[in-house]
């Protein structure tokens, strides 16, 4: 039998060895045998998956559980039972990490280093820099022989092919949200650059490290693996990554205007093990129009927060300009020790004269705005800190200093909408959260917004009445008439059925240790509308998310797991004999 055929009937065997399965089976690989594996190895003592198996097998570490046995019936082209089929997808994932460890990681660095945020006026689609990243895609693409289609410069499709018509759809996306570079320091002084991946022990900083630039290298490494491998497949896998999931969302919805949807779906862009809910995501945008500065004192001029309306950023700033500098910034100074001695202590006021201004700084800890527990808002304590300083520093009445009377009376300190006394939580879902973000100042207005992450137990329509109702008697009985424009969109739950979900469970679990349980998450991916949608990873839940944050991080450790666990799960749902 030629080499040719030889592939063939393994193909046929493997996938034979599959069709009366129904049943979950396991991989009686541990986690602490997988890391013995990896041990024993190195990327030069690995040429191909098959020679690999072979050097496996003949280790004392092959021995244990009959891993051997396994081995041998998968390299004589026999028929498998599925906890064979398994353990050996499992091995394929072990091997991806030994083989192309090392190129993946220099692959993340590269699509780090291309700056794809939003840029004020320009469509993403039109943005040089994602132009650019479409061409580096394509060209790993092409190297990998996987095929390449760019839907408009909006979703860039990256197709790996197998046997039927199902199709897994697995999204990630290559927009970032923006940063603050001035931000970027770590504890010990040391400044990052956020489109420089730089290796600090573990943890490689930069923008895209975490989310979701990671999502993109993982997946196409691991359909690489399984293409060059010539491993069967009973369907067929699209990467799909988007380009506006951190600002409009508009791609996707353009892509399925115009392309089939994936009969399942799958997002590289949440948490582990497979989370089956998502929060609605929310925004409520008040726009205040400037007016002129009036009464005595000092006047607010700018006022900054985060750069995105899912962004909590680290710092906010305001200038104050006054006539006496010196005196305000050590008022402000001692006033802003009272306050955050008297708030929690875990942030700092500053104030320093700068210039003939006032700079007053309010130093929290970032966070993603779907975990606003994981970080302290510096947004919501700048605004509440300035109006707490009426009637006790002089202080000119503006747009700004109303925007702070709106948000100390209607959402304060809280995140769980507790102020406004809108809150109220999902037993499985959790909490609505509430957190003031985003800050835009332009010659017309001041625009804050309030982003929201609904979970299920009320409809967006009652809750979009219920803020509103509340919000026009704050301001009938304040007199301060801000604009106001309400997005809530539904949560979405899944009812999780299927093989397909079993494997993603298992595959998730048994690798990183992990409890078989669905899990939930406040934010929102790609996969939200689509059917047969949940998450599958990259985050651990027990691990602070940082995508969002100044100094974003990801462990190489983590990465390489990701690449790892990912490898497996596609050659492992590639094979199942029904879905």
């Amino acid at each position: 039998m030629n080499f040719a055929l030889k592939k063939l009937a393994a193909a046929t065997l493997m996938l034979a060895g599959l069709a009366s399965i129904t049943s979950p089976a396991y991989a009686n690989i541990t986690p602490q045998q997988s890391a013995a594996i990896l041990k024993s190895f190195s990327d030069a003592s690995v040429k191909d998956f098959r020679q690999f198996l072979a050097s496996v097998a003949k280790s004392e570490l092959g021995k244990a559980d009959k891993l051997d046995q396994s081995i041998a019936a998968f390299l004589a082209n026999k028929q498998l039972t599925a906890e064979q089929q398994n353990e050996i997808h499992r091995l394929l994932g072990i091997y991806a990490r030994l083989k192309y460890g090392d190129a993946a990681t220099q692959t993340l660095r590269e699509l780090v280093a291309i700056p794809t945020f939003r840029v004020d006026g320009v469509d993403q689609h039109d943005n040089p820099e994602f132009i650019k990243i479409a061409e580096k895609i394509k060209s790993l693409a092409q190297a990998f022989n996987l095929n390449f289609r760019n839907i408009d410069n909006r979703v860039y499709e990256i197709s790996l092919e197998g046997q039927g018509d199902e199709v897994v759809g697995i999204h990630a996306h290559a927009d970032v949200v923006p940063v603050t570079p001035e931000n970027w320091v770590l504890k010990d002084g040391t400044r990052l650059d956020p489109f420089k991946v730089t290796l600090v022990g573990d943890r490689m900083y930069g923008r895209g490290t975490e989310d979701d630039k990671n999502g993109i290298v993982v997946a196409m490494y691991a359909m690489k693996i399984i293409k060059e491998e010539k491993l069967p497949l009973a369907r067929n896998f699209k990467l799909l990554v988007d380009t506006t999931e951190e600002t409009t969302g508009d791609a996707i919805p353009y892509y399925f205007e115009r392309n089939p949807t994936p009969n399942y779906n799958l997002a590289l862009d949440g948490g582990y093990p497979v989370v089956i809910a998502e929060k609605g995501y929310g925004t409520v945008m008040a726009s205040f129009a400037r007016r002129a500065g009036d009464g005595q004192g000092a006047e607010i001029t700018t006022l900054t927060g985060g750069l995105a309306t899912n962004q909590i950023p680290s710092t906010s700033v305001a200038t104050l300009v006054t006539d006496k500098p010196a005196e305000l910034a050590a008022t402000l100074q001692k006033a802003g020790a009272e306050y955050a001695k008297a708030n929690g202590g875990n942030f700092e006021v500053s104030a320093k004269v700068d210039g003939k201004d006032v700079k007053l700084t309010v130093t929290g800890v970032s966070a993603h705005s779907s975990e606003p527990e994981s970080g302290v808002n510096p947004v919501a304590r700048m605004l509440d800190f300035i109006n707490s300083l009426d009637g006790k520093v002089a202080l000119k009445h503006n747009h700004i200093t109303d925007a702070a009377r709106y948000a100390a009376d209607n959402w304060g300190l809280d995140y769980l909408g507790g102020k406004l006394g809108v809150g109220f939580s999902d037993k499985f879902m959790g909490p609505l959260t509430t957190s003031l973000t985003y800050v835009g100042l332009d010659d017309k207005a001041l625009k804050l917004a309030v982003n929201l992450r609904v979970p299920k137990g009320k409809s967006p329509e009652a809750l979009k009445s219920e803020i509103a109702g509340k919000l026009d008697a704050w301001s009938k009985q304040s007199r301060i008439t801000p604009t106001f424009d309400y997005s809530i969109a539904e949560p979405m739950y899944r009812n999780p059925e299927g093989e397909w979900v079993k494997a993603l469970l298992a595959v998730a679990s048994e690798n990183l240790g992990m409890k078989q349980e669905f899990g939930t998450s406040a934010g929102a991916t790609s996969v939200h509308e689509l059917p047969n949608g949940v998450q599958f990873g990259l985050a651990m839940p027990d691990v602070k998310y940082t995508g969002h944050n100044d100094n974003e991080f990801k462990t190489v450790e983590q990465f390489l797991l990701d690449l790892q666990v990912v490898t497996e799960m596609m050659g492992r749902v590639g094979q199942l004999p029904k879905l």
